[in-house]
């Protein structure tokens, strides 16, 4: 049986992925003029802001001094953050209540291991902030998704090791990371395009105790 999940935020326990494309979107039309590509929404997801902008600039084939680069990765979070106001408890991803209670009974212990700088807040907004055990801050690690930095920090916040955890996410930055660190991963979304993972549900209201443990013990 394993001893600990950790969960990334976006597109896992609520659909704030959304919010941050948008803020993206935001941003690159009040700077750039631009209208960003829908296909930058996957190759941005489950990635540091950093990172994100970089893709970003590259896609626009812009180059910013680091002083603008910095202030344009603060300028959209600030854009992101104003669209948190909006969240409530009822954006919670169908079924993720019921499942972190499951884990509850069983003893599990919960990490929450989102590149997000948000998680805090958003975790506040959605009534689990004490759901979870701990909350890893991305600023912490030495390399953000896919590296393996967060997931095996997660683990360690707990007093366990990645391979007595198993990891959720919906993005492939966030599978390879979960499979570097050597937890087991489970993938929430397209099984053609998370087929890495060890199991892949098609949406939140998949996920049980049952199934997760099912695919630990194999």
């Amino acid at each position: 049986m394993f001893k600990g999940a950790l969960f990334d935020l976006d597109g896992v326990i609520a659909n704030t992925a959304d919010l941050h494309f948008k803020a993206w979107q935001k941003l690159a039309r009040n700077y750039f003029k631009a209208e960003l590509p829908i296909e930058l929404e996957e190759k941005t997801k489950g990635i540091s802001r950093s990172d994100s902008l970089q893709v970003i600039l590259d896609s626009l084939k812009i180059t910013l001094t680091p002083t603008d680069f910095s202030h344009l990765a603060n300028e959209k979070n600030e854009i992101y953050k104003a669209y948190l106001d909006e969240l409530t408890v009822a954006d919670i991803l169908p079924g993720i209540d019921n499942f972190i209670a499951e884990l509850k009974t069983q003893h599990i212990r919960l990490a929450l291991a989102s590149a997000s700088q948000n998680g805090p807040i958003i975790l506040q907004k959605l009534g689990l902030a004490t759901a979870f055990d701990t909350i890893v801050d991305p600023k912490q690690v030495a390399h953000g998704k896919p590296a393996p930095d967060i997931f095996i920090a997660a683990a360690q916040s707990l007093n366990l090791q990645p391979v007595q955890c198993i990891g959720l996410e919906d993005s492939i930055a966030g599978i390879t990371a979960i499979n570097a660190s050597s937890a087991i991963s489970i993938a929430i979304g397209d099984a053609a395009k998370l087929k890495a993972a060890h199991k892949v549900v098609a949406d939140t209201t998949q996920l049980n105790l049952a199934t997760v443990t099912a695919v630990f013990k194999h």
